[in-house]
């Protein structure tokens, strides 16, 4: 039957163009007022964790942006490039006695696993006199482990997207950490970081294997050690046993080929724990005197403080939250980051010496920290400053 004004259906009327149009501005003030309305909400929804991962796309391609134009237009800085360089140098040419590793500034003293990952980028650098192929290589180290960071805030569910713009703001010295310097410890970090992502989903034998990882990159991952422990321990006891197994296997066949030649030398140069710093290079220590930095009393006091707050954080802090971290939803996320980022955060407090590489260290955990915390805006910032 043909369709009729009579019978046609109520619900379908016809769409007049002038009905499509009537949502349109005409005018230039309600133009300007449809604009204003429009970045409010944009500025509203900073506030709303709900679209912080379409903040964090948004934040990674301007990050791609910023890196692409600060190695181009910053000078490159070098400090310790040359030096790994050297190192891994010794050990393609068929070295493997680590007492006779080393480069510019010293023996080599990290763990097996900075020996095959920066091997690598001997290679893809043109044995790294290629620097601007470094730093693009370092640059994409930055960007993705920005995007695990920002993975793990947005499985918070309670970190606005205010905060990962506040991260990228103010993070001037960790683009320069990692396109201007080049430091191993950007690329342990990244490694950390993806064991962490792991470890919220609850896939702790992979996790436990990237976290050896970045801990064969630089030891100072192990500062995160005492919280994952304590989430294994909340696994069941055959969760913890094979994750511990697995950290310790996987040092073990990275370090094969120098434990066969000289065991003793390896250990003592990748994993001395009684290694002296020296004072000119100390930022967290600056304020007390060369001589009492270098006493071994202090490391000894430090170590004992270090051991204390992590049974206080345990008792206090940890232990509530035991049922919480076998989950994977966002309260297990927000307990099994907290419980790992204040581990580090206890051993940065407790370390012995920091230099400005250490940064790297901690910096993307104090939001999550300090947004974690009851406490106002102003002292969020303040701290953070």
């Amino acid at each position: 039957m043909p369709v009729t004004p009579a019978n046609r259906p109520r619900g379908n009327k016809p769409h007049s163009s002038k009905q499509s149009t009537s949502k349109l501005p005409r005018t230039p003030a309600a133009f300007v007022a449809l604009i204003e309305s429009y970045i409010w909400n944009v500025v509203l929804s900073m506030w709303n964790p709900k679209v912080a991962k379409r903040w964090s796309r948004l934040l990674l391609v301007l990050e791609v942006c910023l890196c692409a134009t600060i190695i181009k237009r910053v000078n490159y800085t070098e400090i310790d490039w040359q030096a790994y360089m050297q190192e891994v140098e010794g050990f393609l040419n068929g070295t493997l006695d680590y007492s006779k590793l080393e480069g510019g500034t010293g023996p080599l003293v990290y763990p097996a696993g900075f020996v095959y990952i920066f091997s690598g980028l001997y290679y893809l650098t043109d044995h790294g006199k290629d620097v601007v192929s470094a730093q693009a290589i370092f640059a994409g180290i930055y960007i993705a482990m920005l995007a695990l960071v920002f993975r793990l805030y947005i499985k918070t569910r309670h970190i606005a997207p205010y905060v990962l713009v506040i991260m990228s703001l103010t993070s001037f010295r960790i683009h320069s950490l990692f396109v201007l310097r080049l430091f191993n410890d950007c690329v342990a970090m990244l490694l950390f970081y993806g064991s962490a992502n792991l470890f919220v989903g609850n896939r702790w034998l992979t996790g436990c294997l990237l976290f050896s990882s970045a801990v064969s990159v630089k030891m100072s991952v192990l500062l995160f050690a005492p919280g994952l422990l304590f989430l294994l321990l909340q696994q069941g006891y055959r969760t913890t046993v094979l994750g511990l197994a697995i950290c310790a296997g996987w040092q073990v066949l990275l370090a094969t080929p120098f434990l066969i030649v000289n065991p003793i030398a390896y250990l003592e140069r990748s994993f001395d724990l009684g290694r002296v710093f020296l004072y000119e290079w100390t930022v967290n220590w600056r304020f007390v005197s060369e001589k009492f930095f270098l006493d071994r009393s202090f490391h000894v006091a430090l170590f004992g403080l270090h051991l204390v707050l992590l049974v206080a954080l345990c008792w206090r802090c940890w232990l509530p939250l035991r049922r919480a971290v076998r989950t994977t939803d966002a309260v297990g996320v927000n307990a099994k980051l907290m419980v790992l980022f204040t581990s580090n955060f206890v051993g940065i407090a407790c370390s012995r010496s920091m230099h400005y590489q250490f940064y790297v260290w901690y910096f993307h955990t104090l939001h999550f920290l300090l947004w974690t915390m009851p406490m106002r805006f102003v002292t969020r910032a303040l701290l953070l400053g």
